[in-house]
């Protein structure tokens, strides 16, 4: 009898608390596979960066959710080797370490809270996923954002 192949997952999904190592663990696999490996946390960064950048309060749900659904957001292999676990561009900006600021720290669960904007994530985030070859790593990655991912890992 001939042994039996398994194929390899086009889309894994990563779920889990924060510091869980989900981030470790996808960035990881996605280089031992060759994939992508996405953070979705970091589109919710550069929503909220874009917003801080154009001075819009941060309490103004509906001009940030409108942000959220015009701002191009591509999270990309490292453009650039200076560290960083990806690169990501917010209308063709660069924004990888601007995201990573004390500001956009203090505020992104505020705008990663709405609603509007979690949708206008989701979406993104699918989109990027129909191409496979793709490791996502966030919170509810494998119950919201993928639920039919071929592959679901809670760390």
């Amino acid at each position: 009898m001939e042994p039996k192949t398994v194929p390899i997952p086009s889309v894994i999904a990563i779920d889990g608390p924060a510091a869980s190592g989900k981030s470790t663990v996808g960035e990881l696999l996605a280089g031992r596979l060759g994939y992508l490996y996405f953070d979705t946390g970091a589109m919710y960064r550069a929503v909220t960066w874009a917003a801080l950048t154009q001075n819009i309060p941060l309490d103004d749900e509906g001009t940030i959710t409108a942000l959220a659904e015009r701002l191009s957001i591509q999270v990309k292999p490292p453009t650039v080797d200076d560290g960083r676990q990806y690169t990501v561009l917010a209308d063709g900006v660069d924004v990888t370490w601007q995201i990573r600021s004390p500001e956009v720290d203090a505020n992104v669960s505020v705008v990663s809270a709405y609603p509007g904007v979690r949708r206008a994530m989701v979406h993104q985030q699918r989109q990027v996923a129909a191409n496979g070859h793709v490791v996502m790593v966030g919170r509810d990655i494998g119950t919201v954002v993928l639920p039919d991912a071929d592959l679901k890992l809670y760390v």
